[in-house]
């Protein structure tokens, strides 16, 4: 007696799988085997998979999380999440440079010829441009996207960060010879009546990759350590109109819009809505400060592309 038709057919999608997933052969090989058409042979290993007669798992490695990436992707809309494991949530500096190595690795994955990259400034992009490998791409560009803040020798200055690393990549270069905020918005003023200055807010427009730190306005971060670039009363100003954190020392809300404040309008550089015009904004940043600042340059679009730290990732999920 003829067996069933379901039973004849859950026997050949069982052989089928069998021979593929356990036995190694190849659809061609299956295909002479059993006298089935490639076509056949793709749509059964297809109906396994939908009847549940194949289950693939993917077994992540430890210090991996997909998981958490495709989460901050679909909750933030984000076009790629990359989190790294805080082997030391205790150390700042130790997360500044696994993130910045993580930083350099996707730098390097998504380097196009003719990319024209914005660099902001901060510890975390110090860390990324020194984990660069060299990477010889003449047809790109990199542009400068704030004026000079700190000290010029610091590693963590703008003009050093654009330099190195049109260095590694060896290729074009323009600076932003400017500091990044002045004292008076006349000087500004002055300042962007030069024509180099000009000529590199020219260029903002052209950016289709820009790499950028998320800054915290805490007392012990970058832009308070010495004074020279916020004071006190400037910081409480910030804080009292609602700011928690900033991109190239443009202020945002815990939603991702604008501080207007009387530091923006003497600030050199790139401004968040121009930011937002940028095809791929990479943020790099992470830590327990980093949370709410984060979250709110998620909520703006303020970035399409964050490198964070698995603690972080996990808050920014909940």
């Amino acid at each position: 007696m003829p067996r069933p038709k379901q039973e004849e057919d859950l026997r050949l999608l069982t052989k089928v799988s069998k021979l593929y997933y356990e036995e190694n052969l190849t659809q061609d090989e299956i295909m002479e085997r059993l006298q089935l058409s490639r076509s056949k042979v793709s749509r059964l290993l297809q109906r396994a998979r939908e009847r549940g007669i194949v289950k693939i798992t993917v077994v992540s490695p430890p210090g991996l999380f997909p998981d958490l990436e495709a989460e901050l992707e679909n909750r933030y809309h984000l076009s790629e999440a990359i989190v790294v494991e805080a082997r030391d949530p205790q150390s700042q500096s130790l997360l500044s440079r696994e993130l910045g190595i993580a930083a350099a690795n996707y730098l390097l994955r998504t380097l196009q010829d003719n990319d024209v990259i914005g660099i902001s400034w901060g510890t975390t992009l110090s860390y990324m441009v020194a984990a660069l490998q060299p990477r010889p791409t003449p047809g790109a560009h990199v542009v400068q996207i704030i004026g000079g803040l700190g000290p010029p020798e610091s590693e963590v200055h703008a003009t050093d960060l654009c330099r190195r690393l049109a260095q590694l990549l060896q290729c074009r270069l323009t600076l932003l010879p400017a500091p990044g905020i002045v004292d008076h918005v006349e000087v500004k003023e002055a300042i962007l009546s030069d024509s180099h200055v000009r000529h590199a807010f020219n260029l903002f427009s052209q950016i289709n990759v820009a790499y950028v730190g998320i800054g915290a306005p805490t007392p012990d971060s970058v832009i308070m350590r010495d004074g020279s670039i916020l004071s006190w009363d400037m910081l409480d100003d910030l804080l009292k109109k609602g700011a928690v954190g900033d991109i190239a020392l443009r202020f945002f809300d815990a939603w991702g819009q604008a501080i207007i404040s009387e530091v923006d309008q003497r600030v050199i550089g790139i401004t968040l809505e121009q930011l937002r015009q940028i095809k791929r904004v990479v943020g790099v940043a992470g830590g327990p400060q980093k949370i709410d600042v984060i979250r709110g340059a998620l909520r703006g679009r303020l970035i399409n592309v964050l490198i964070t730290d698995h603690i972080t990732a996990s808050q920014l999920v909940r």
